[in-house]
């Protein structure tokens, strides 16, 4: 076992003491079977030398990493889930184990999901179901893989526990999860400590979250509001990403968005089987507030959420101006990502927003698979001969289409040399609708065959070499 120059450890959380976390001992799990391992993100933090022996010590016993975080630490928090107040939060089934520093001086956090009770379980087994995490993995890969800001899926075990659920057939079999993050810290861990009305302990945050994720904050003469702008920003991105993914994340309450504008804790996530701004994820979200096109509604509300505990230390105004940045900063956002994702150079404001609304304009009329046309016309008019050459030419045609192709062939191609990656010599784009991910469950849970598995994520990554959006910006690649 080693560890390599790249391993590089700093607990800082834990420094900040026990108002803010809690020292917590995980489960005792009757069995240890490695599932999955990401071994591009564990070179990129010095953990690819660690052996199946070491692996299953340090991330399904949880036994300290060296020189890190000496006991697991369920963090402390507060939210608003589906916009009503919950002050029984908390890490429930999971806790931070470890924290290092990447080569850009990034924070980052090993956290894990099944790991076993805490204080703030309410009640619950403090489990994750097998099916949840092979579902964890594949959201974050495919995620990645276009270019959003996520949290990675560091490792799977099997534990060999069988778990009652209300939600899928039960027994079923049992996981835990550890994933790698930029930063645990939830816009509801500000909440849990202004609803106390403890100053102190929001100040502490913000002065924690300057130093390790927005240093160059630090000489900011108004620390709250310079804090909440960053965070709007990075919120801003994140929402305008998953659009063009087509993404619904499901679960927006407060305690599931963070600090570094990154897309985390994937519940009962969906991608778009095609065009519908009301589609929604959870079954249990019957009003749609989480819907796919008020995603970006339900981060701005968050967002005010988290300037009302900034509030308590911080002045009203300053922090209302930094929220009345969101529209705007969204709206750039979204047009970027829409334009890395069709592959093209903006062409100015205006024909930008022209090229959107015609997409969307054309998928509603079409029906098509969300992921296709990204497929089929990735940069633009360097893809036009294989797009209406393929299976889906026939549906390249009519009055929507003209006025989107004309939008699109409007725009510079943006590194077309992309168009060699064997994923375009594939017909059919990768798609996790529901059905790929429940064909690909049914055969780990009939038979125990992960080859399903093992392709899918083979070709997810083939996607994210293809389309090569995560270039120059942090956080997409090790």
């Amino acid at each position: 076992m080693s560890f390599s120059d790249r391993y590089r450890p700093n607990p800082a959380f834990a420094r900040l003491g026990d108002d803010f976390s809690d020292p917590v001992e995980p489960a005792d799990f009757p069995a240890a079977i490695d599932r999955f391992w990401n071994d591009r993100w564990a070179a990129a933090i010095g953990l690819d030398g660690l052996d199946t022996a070491a692996r299953e010590a340090h991330f399904q016993r949880f036994e300290p990493l060296p020189d890190n975080q000496v006991t697991p630490r369920a963090m402390r928090y507060h939210g608003h889930q589906f916009r009503t107040y919950n002050p029984d939060l908390g890490d429930g089934r999971g806790f931070l184990c470890a924290q290092m520093t990447d080569d850009r001086d990034r924070l980052l956090d090993l956290a894990t999901k099944g790991s076993g009770q805490t204080p703030w379980s309410r009640g619950g087994d403090g489990r994750l179901t097998l099916k949840g995490a092979v579902r964890e993995v594949l959201a974050a890969e495919m995620l990645e893989a276009l270019g959003v800001y996520t949290s990675k899926a560091f490792c799977v075990f099997e534990t060999g526990e069988q778990l009652a659920r209300n939600d899928e057939p039960s027994p079923t079999r049992s996981a835990v999860l550890t994933r790698l993050g930029h930063s645990h810290l939830r816009f509801g861990t500000f909440q849990r400590h202004a609803h106390e009305g403890a100053s102190d302990r929001v100040g502490q945050l913000i002065d924690h979250a300057i130093e390790h994720y927005y240093p160059h904050l630090d000489g900011a003469p108004d620390r709250p509001a310079a804090l909440l702008e960053a965070v709007v920003a990075a919120s801003a991105g994140l929402a305008a990403g998953w659009m063009p993914a087509g993404f619904v994340h499901g679960v927006l309450n407060t305690d599931n968005l963070n600090l570094t504008g990154e897309s985390f804790d994937y519940g009962p996530w969906r991608f778009l089987p095609h065009y519908e701004p009301g589609f929604t994820a959870a079954y249990f979200d019957q009003q749609g507030l989480y819907s796919f096109a008020r995603q970006p509604e339900a981060v701005f509300w968050a967002l005010q959420q988290l300037a009302n505990a900034l509030a308590l230390v911080g002045e009203r105004s300053s922090l209302e101006a930094a929220l009345n940045t969101f529209p705007t900063l969204y709206r750039e956002a979204l047009l970027d990502a829409f334009l890395r994702r069709f592959g093209v150079a903006s062409a100015g404001e205006e024909a930008d927003e022209a090229l959107v609304r015609s997409f969307l304009a054309f998928m509603e009329a079409s029906r098509m698979g969300w992921q296709a046309p990204f497929h089929d016309w990735f940069c633009g008019e360097a893809s036009a001969r294989r797009a209406l050459a393929g299976p889906r030419a026939h549906a390249y045609a009519g009055e929507a289409f003209e006025t989107w192709q004309a939008a699109l062939l409007a725009h510079e191609p943006v590194r077309p040399e992309r168009l060699a990656n064997p994923l375009f010599e594939r017909t059919d784009p990768v798609d996790l609708v529901i059905d790929t991910v429940e064909a690909c469950w049914a055969s780990i849970a009939d038979s125990d065959d992960w080859s399903g598995f093992e392709t899918l994520i083979g070709d997810i990554r083939l996607t994210g070499k293809g389309f090569d959006l995560g270039r120059d910006r942090v956080g997409f690649r090790p």
